[in-house]
């Protein structure tokens, strides 16, 4: 995907993932503790479609050991993964209304799930937009779906330092938001990124006209258990793994790491 994120596929050996009645694997927004034995685990959200029960997606940046110990890994070698946990990005809520989803770097995995849920279900939305911003051109995940995107949903991408070919947006992400049209009291919101980019959403989609309570932010936090008890993940009042990952801009606006 890039020079430091590598995406596995992980697919159990004679079983399926189950789903639920609604067919759903797992709600965009939900994380899974991934890892290997004798190394340990790390927290990383779904980013395949969440109705796909032979595999789950996920994106791995190297950034400590256990994710160095991953992009060691060969196809066809072991993973263990537990979940999902925590609550995902409210979906009864945002059917039948526009939909803005707020990404930037290695943020996207969360977003790129919810966008692949949309376009399965493309008629119970309004208008879709995707901005996402990262650092360079080669720093934009998933590149190889963004035609598909594209056919159902507008993606508006931006950089901060471009390459000579470079054709698109340079700037920050709250610029993007002069090229969409919404309703805003129709509106929700998706966000998932660095602790910067979440705090800056007060610059981004408030101008929009957009309440607090359908801006939904998905925190990031060092999560080992998933359950509430090792209290690596807390933020404020809250743990992220059982009251998040996703929440209420208002819940974590004064949060961020």
């Amino acid at each position: 995907m890039s020079a430091n994120v590598k995406l596995f596929s992980l697919a159990p050996v004679g079983w399926k993932f189950p789903a639920d009645r609604d067919g759903l694997i797992f709600t965009p927004g939900q994380f899974f503790l991934v890892g290997r034995w004798g190394v340990g685990e790390a927290p990383f959200g779904g980013a395949s479609s969440p109705f796909e029960k032979g595999s789950i997606e996920i994106g791995v940046r190297k950034a400590g050991n256990v994710t160095a110990a991953l992009h060691q890994l060969a196809r066809g070698d072991e993973m263990t993964i537990r979940g999902p946990y925590g609550n995902g990005y409210p979906l009864d809520f945002f059917k039948g209304k526009d939909v803005v989803m707020v990404t930037g770097g290695c943020g996207i995995p969360p977003i790129a799930t919810l966008i692949e849920y949309i376009i399965a279900r493309r008629e119970l939305f309004g208008r879709v937009y995707l901005l996402y911003g990262a650092l360079t051109p080669d720093d934009l995940l998933f590149e190889e779906r963004y035609k598909h995107w594209e056919k159902h949903i507008k993606v508006i991408l931006t950089v901060d330092k471009p390459t000579p070919d470079w054709k698109g947006h340079i700037g920050l992400v709250s610029e993007l938001t002069r090229e969409i049209k919404i309703d805003p009291v129709n509106t929700a919101t998706a966000m998932c990124g660095p602790g910067p980019m979440a705090a800056a959403l007060e610059n981004i989609l408030r101008p929009l006209g957009i309440a607090d309570r359908r801006i939904f932010v998905s925190e990031e936090r060092k999560m080992s258990c998933g359950i509430g008890k090792c209290q690596h993940c807390t933020t404020g009042d809250k743990y992220v793994c059982t009251d998040g990952p996703v929440f209420y801009y208002d819940q974590v606006q004064s949060n961020w790491d």
